[in-house]
């Protein structure tokens, strides 16, 4: 049902200037030929088996209960594991399973997460920055960097050394059901401009990227965690480009990139064999042709797009020969080293390969500052975790990325005298924007339209509207994962026509290729893209309505004829 509310709260955004950039170390390429004792030293303790099982990332979780972290603890002493991947939990109890899993590994352990936007992406209580589509809006990529270096101020924080980020993919086909709102955007030199500055923020500061997907996951309509994505590119068009962004930031000195599980024919047109287990592709293409020197990651092997055709530990031992360095969940890591073994044995893959497969890793250990053994400090883990400048910059972003469509008239029109409409669509309760616009509309009325509404509560809204002078439109995904799609009813996406039919200014906090469905949105007067549902987000455009902030973002993808890349009014 929807409501009618009048509740006043302020909201009040406090801005602080950001701290200066950190100093680099020593790069991670450059220092990847120099002589290094502690390296030398860890590899002649380790046995062959143990060589081949730093190779390996095993899954680890802080919330699926002490069985489970019993049961990691085990294959880290028993296999000797050179690292782990964090998933889902708390950022306290993950600092103290880091500090017992390190305390019993014979080598210290690389820890890696996917934190595209910080760890929020994967633990509770911590920061989350904007989305990379939303990022692609922004126009100073200075911005992006210090996002990246605040990322890794959170990862050397909670002791993890590896980022699976950025997604260097860009986001050619607006089906894609896996990238979509990953993806910097539709450009490539857009896309390898900011993919650039991130990765140089994570990586001076110290923490090792792994760039993906390697050789660029956009223009699928597969879900390589589901099934096995074919590109159908000549490979002309995918050097000029899917692989475009990859080798400029090869130039850049990208310390790791993740190779994703796609079949491409132009490539290897061996049938049905991922990208991952293909040599073409790892050693002739990215290593070889590319140049490429640093860690190279696998994409996780329990996914269907390489575990369907290559089941049972046959597509680990298949990585390793195409020229991976890093396996990351293989389904059963004991089995897989004994397999590594026996290719050994067969004259299938050689020692040689191996052993400077395990110095990169280790020298990756020691450029992390894992020849160091620190323990996570546990106390003020959460308040460090949420510093203010990470909440000030998270606020700029979502400024910096605001992006004006189809005019300003009805910005220039808005009057807060006027008997106003608030409407927010697709949520069941107030929203930021129309809890900071109601103190300074006073002659105002705020409606909640949930996706589910029915045709008689429309019916009602729509004859209210009829008595204001101005409306004011919010269009929210609630989604964890905004779709390409919004998931309201037909008839509620055609009230949205409508009212951009009428004297209505909106504001969309949804995925941008939303817009494609909702027919009529072309014609609304102006157009307030957000590109998420935050409260950042709305704060934003609160501030631009308001006339305390001016719009300055661009549109990252093309969505139709009427919304295209780089479109947007610059105020």
């Amino acid at each position: 049902m929807y409501k009618k509310l009048k509740q006043i709260v302020l909201v009040i955004a406090f801005l602080i200037p950001l701290t200066g950039f950190a100093q680099s170390p020593k790069s991670f390429i450059g220092g990847m030929d120099e002589p290094n004792a502690w390296v030398d030293s860890v590899f002649k303790k380790l046995s062959k088996r143990d060589r081949i099982a730093q190779m390996f990332m095993v899954r680890a979780h802080t919330d699926k209960g002490q069985a489970f972290e019993d049961s990691i603890a085990k294959v880290i002493k028993k296999e000797r594991i050179g690292g782990l991947v964090f998933f889902q939990g708390g950022p306290v109890r993950q600092a103290l399973l880091t500090n017992r899993y390190q305390s019993i590994s014979k080598v210290p352990l690389m820890l890696a997460m996917d934190g595209e936007w910080g760890l929020g992406m994967r633990l509770d209580s911590t920061v989350s920055f904007p989305y990379q589509l939303t990022l692609g809006a922004i126009q100073d990529n200075t911005l992006i960097y210090e996002m990246g270096r605040q990322v890794a101020l959170d990862f050397k924080r909670i002791g993890m050394h590896v980022n699976f980020a950025p997604v260097a993919d860009i986001n050619n086909n607006p089906k894609n059901p896996v990238i979509g709102f990953r993806s910097f955007g539709d450009n490539k030199f857009k896309v390898a401009e900011k993919v650039t500055a991130y990765m140089k923020g994570l990586q001076d500061n110290q923490v090792i990227v792994s760039v993906k997907h390697f050789p660029g996951h956009g223009d699928t309509d597969v879900d390589s965690h589901y099934d096995l994505p074919k590109l159908p590119f000549t490979k002309a068009r995918l050097d000029s480009i899917e692989l475009y962004p990859f080798k400029e930031l090869i130039k850049e000195g990208a310390s790791g990139m993740m190779v994703a599980h796609m079949n491409i024919p132009a490539l290897d047109n061996t049938p049905n064999l991922p990208s991952t287990l293909s040599k073409p592709i790892i050693t002739t293409l990215l290593k070889e042709e590319l140049g490429f020197k640093g860690l190279i990651f696998s994409d996780a092997m329990e996914m269907k797009g390489v575990a369907k055709f290559f089941p049972n530990g046959e597509a680990d031992v298949l990585g390793i020969m195409a020229g991976l360095d890093v396996i990351e969940l293989s389904g059963n890591s004991k089995r897989a080293v004994k397999l590594v073994r026996q290719a050994i044995r067969k004259n299938k893959l050689a020692w040689s390969q191996v052993n400077a497969s395990v110095k990169k890793i280790l020298y990756s250990k020691y450029w992390a500052g894992l020849h160091t053994n620190k323990n996570v400090q546990a106390n003020n883990l959460i308040a460090d975790l949420n510093r203010r400048d990470a909440a000030v910059l998270n606020q700029k972003l979502a400024d910096a990325a605001i992006t004006l469509l189809n005019g300003d008239i009805q910005l220039k029109n808005y009057d807060r005298t006027k008997k106003t409409a608030i409407l927010s669509i697709g949520i069941n309760e107030l929203s930021v924007l129309q809890t900071s616009l109601r103190p300074v509309l006073s002659n105002s009325m705020n409606y909640i339209l949930p996706k589910n509404i029915t045709d008689q509560e429309l019916d009602n809204v729509r004859k209210e509207l009829k008595g204001y002078d101005q409306i004011i439109v919010g269009i929210h995904d609630m989604r964890k994962r905004p779709a390409p799609v919004l998931d309201y009813n037909k008839s509620l996406k055609a009230f949205i026509g409508e009212l951009s039919g009428m004297n209505s200014l909106f504001a969309i906090f949804a995925n941008p290729y939303s817009l494609a469905g909702l027919p009529g949105i072309e014609s609304a007067k102006t157009i307030l893209m957000n590109y998420q549902n935050t409260k950042e987000a709305q704060n934003a455009s609160f501030r631009v309505i308001n006339g305390g902030l001016k719009a300055s973002g661009r549109l990252p993808v093309t969505i139709n004829s009427s919304f295209k890349n780089g479109d947007g009014l610059i105020q």
